[in-house]
This record gives C-alpha cells, sequence and structure tokens, in this order.
C-alpha cells in the first residue's frame, strides 16, 4: 500500500445502518468452512511472492519480472485468459522525480546534468469468462513492494530486503483464492484479474490502465481492490469506498455471513490502486485489515499472517461478487474526497502510524518510528494521544487539525492515555 498519511486521514468515520437482506446463492456458502488446502494454498503463495528470491519486487526489477512471471503462472493455471498488450503483459514506463544519476556516464557528469532513467513496470492482466457477459468485474490486487527499501521504507537500517507479505503477497494470494473459486463456477459477469505492479511508487500501474485500457473501461461495472489484508485483528475489516455506489452498504451487510466488524470509509480517493478506477466515475471497494508495525519494514515476512482471516476475507469478496452478478446495473455516485478538500495540510510529523481501525475516542498509536518526535518522547505502541497542547484530539480528523498548527522545532505537551491512565510527555515537533 502506498505510503500516504493525507490520503489516510479520515477513513476512521462509521456509515449509517443499512437494511439486511438475504446474500445466498446455490453456489455461495453461509459460512467459511475449515479448509486446509485453502490455507496451505494461501501460506505457499504468500511464501512464493515475499521469498528472498523475489528480492522485494520493485517495479522495473529483476525480482519484479520473477514475481510478474510467477503470477502469470498462477493464473494460467486457473484456465485464464490472458488479456494485456502483449500476452498477459501491459508494459507502462515512468521517469522518477527527480531524476535518478546514472553511475558512469562521464558525459553527463562533465556537463552537471543527471541523467533521467525510466522505470519499466508491467502489470498481469487475465480474465475469466462469464455465461452471458454483461460486462466486467474487476478484482485487483498489486504485487509490487519496496525491493530493498528505498525513500518509501519505515526501516532505518541499511539497505535489505523488504518482502511484503502483508502488503502486498496478502491480497495477491487473497485474489488467486477467488479466482480458483470462479474457475470452478464462472459468474455471468466476465472478471478480469489485475495484478498491478508501480503501485508503491504512485499507483503507476492502475494509472496507466486506465488511460490505457485492455478491455473497455466502459465495460467495468465495478472494482474491488485487496491491499494489505493479511493481518485480521478479531473481525474488524476496513472498507473504503462505500459512497462510491448508493447500494455498496446494503450488499456488504447482506453478505457478511462471517460477522465482519465493518469499518467503512466513503471517499473513493485512498492509498491504493481502486483510486485510479473511482476517477474514472467506476464504483470502487477496497479492503484492509489495517497498519501495522511492519508496515514497510523488512520485517513484514509471511509467519506474520492471518491465513484463516484472509480466506474468510476471500469468501466474503466472492459472496459479493456473485451478488453483484446478479444486478443488472451498478450505479456510480461521486464522494467528498477529504484528502482534497477537508484534509488541514501541515509542516510537522508525530513520527507514527495510527491505528487506523480505532473507533474509540483520539488517536490510537499503532506504530512509531525510530528518532522521530514520538519515540524521542517517550510515546508507545497503544498509546492514545487525546490532546495535543491545546487542541483536543477526538477522532482521527482533529489530530490532522492539530499537526497543521504546530512548526518544525516547537514543544509542546502532549496528552496520551496508556493502560487506562492519562500522562503528558514532551515533544519537540519535526
Amino acid at each position: 500500500m502506498r505510503n500516504s498519511t493525507l490520503w489516510k486521514a479520515g477513513i476512521a468515520s462509521l456509515a449509517g445502518a443499512v437494511g439486511i437482506w438475504s446474500c445466498q446463492t446455490p453456489s455461495t456458502p453461509s459460512h467459511t468452512p475449515a479448509d486446509p488446502a485453502a490455507l496451505a494454498r494461501l501460506q505457499s503463495q504468500v511464501e512464493a511472492l515475499a521469498s528472498p528470491e523475489m528480492e522485494g519486487r520493485e517495479t522495473g526489477s529483476a525480482g519484479e519480472a520473477l514475481a510478474a512471471a510467477w503470477l502469470a503462472d498462477q493464473f494460467t493455471a486457473l484456465g485464464c485468459t490472458a488479456r494485456g498488450d502483449s500476452g498477459a503483459y501491459q508494459a507502462f514506463q515512468y521517469t522518477p522525480h527527480p531524476p535518478l544519476q546514472v553511475h558512469g556516464d562521464s558525459g553527463a557528469a562533465s556537463l552537471g546534468m543527471a541523467v533521467v532513467k525510466p522505470i519499466v513496470g508491467h502489470n498481469i492482466l487475465y480474465a475469466q469468462s462469464g455465461t452471458s457477459g454483461k460486462g466486467y468485474g474487476v478484482l485487483a490486487a498489486h504485487y509490487d513492494h519496496l525491493g530493498y527499501g528505498g525513500e518509501n521504507s519505515l526501516f532505518r537500517g541499511a539497505p535489505t530486503v523488504h518482502f511484503g507479505a502483508d502488503d502486498n503477497a496478502s491480497g495477491v494470494a487473497t485474489m488467486l483464492e477467488v479466482a480458483s473459486h470462479f474457475a470452478a463456477a464462472p459468474l455471468n459477469d466476465h472478471v478480469l484479474f489485475c495484478g498491478f505492479s508501480g503501485e508503491e511508487k504512485g499507483l503507476w500501474g492502475s494509472n496507466h490502465f486506465c488511460e490505457s485500457p485492455t478491455v473497455g473501461l466502459d465495460s467495468i461495472r465495478y472494482m474491488i481492490n485487496l491491499d494489505m489484508v493479511g493481518r485480521l485483528r478479531g473481525d474488524t475489516l476496513a472498507v473504503y469506498g462505500t459512497g462510491t455506489s448508493p447500494r455498496w452498504m446494503e450488499i456488504l451487510e447482506a453478505c457478511n455471513d462471517e460477522g465482519f466488524v465493518l469499518v467503512p470509509s466513503e471517499s473513493g480517493v485512498g492509498p491504493s490502486d481502486h483510486t485510479s478506477f473511482y476517477l474514472e466515475d467506476i464504483p470502487v471497494l477496497h479492503f484492509f485489515t489495517g497498519q501495522h508495525p511492519d508496515y514497510h519494514k523488512p520485517t513484514d515476512t509471511p509467519e506474520k499472517l492471518n491465513y484463516v482471516g484472509m480466506l474468510k476475507i476471500a469468501r466474503y469478496v466472492e459472496r459479493v461478487m456473485r451478488r453483484l452478478d446478479e444486478e443488472a446495473v451498478w450505479e456510480f455516485t461521486k464522494t467528498k474526497d477529504q484528502d482534497e478538500e477537508s484534509t488541514p495540510r501541515f509542516k510537522v510529523t508525530l513520527g507514527v502510524v495510527p491505528d487506523y481501525l480505532f473507533s474509540g475516542e483520539g488517536m490510537r498509536i499503532d506504530g512509531l518510528t525510530e528518532d522521530r518526535p514520538a519515540a524521542n518522547a517517550g510515546l508507545q505502541r497503544g498509546d492514545i494521544v487525546v490532546r495535543m497542547d491545546t487542541i483536543e484530539v477526538v477522532d482521527m480528523m482533529s489530530y490532522m487539525k492539530g499537526l497543521s498548527v504546530f512548526e518544525a522545532g516547537m514543544t509542546t505537551d502532549v496528552e496520551v492515555v496508556r493502560n487506562g491512565e492519562r500522562m503528558t510527555l514532551e515533544v519537540t515537533w519535526d
């Protein structure tokens, strides 16, 4: 998942009550049964994609090429049809900014110039044909990650492989599990499975697909995105994009046989590939099990994933898509994008990973970055920030507004709740 604090600012808001009606179809179970084979399949796929041989799957790298070939093999084994520009592959090219200096280019160096080196990545696209083919449902997950680190890493040591088990081998494996069920019992709709690359660079792959689609955008009825679905804690599941169609919550609640505690966010704009489709007026959903201390670090490894939770999410997504398959049309609605309009801009950071699934009062800390204001002040994971200087923090938005007030170098009191007790620490902002 792309690291964007501004985009994540408003995801803790809850939707209102909705009607609940039956979602059962003959081919859809009413619960997720114990399925050792499916659990073993999910784990083996995550371990393959997050293996040292993949070298963190950075876009444009040899590791990304190896991961792309592996993903193509998985879909081919399921009998899917390649829908890229060249077989299953859809190449895209971006030039990073600022430009990269290519070592050894003495001519450019003698002129005092930086050499611009484009990055070439590849989306992997496959389809399953529907029985009547009204249009396409899209199920997507990005397969790239951070390689050996780079600017989006939260690790402060020497460059090392970032395995990206949750981000986003978990989403890819869950997508493949859904695909395996549709292979046995197809939908009426066609299904386009998208393994996007370049997500960590800034949604490069999904942006390119929407600019140069390999199926008509007007034939895409909806898009469901799976990004970081491997760390289900309890039954809490975040779902973005619930305002992009007026009946999303109705179907999500009706198909919720697993009893997930849903944390919905209406906005169609967020830090993953669903945003690219929303901006093309396509209804979207994005499933997410929350941040954790291993996010964008080398410690995001396969043994830490909740494979039972991933299987539950796979079955839930399958039920939602089978229910959508019964709908003649699926209406799109625009949402108020908090990131563009209502999120305050700020000059400082606390240096924490918020718990975006926390629904209590305040902002609970789910992780800290070394040598940043929170860690230096002695804040801990699990602390709930309730006040910064004179600003009361009651939710994520008030926390963000508080950050907009401070300047780098200022020192203020920050009040937190730790283990049920209030305490005040002194924070120097940067």
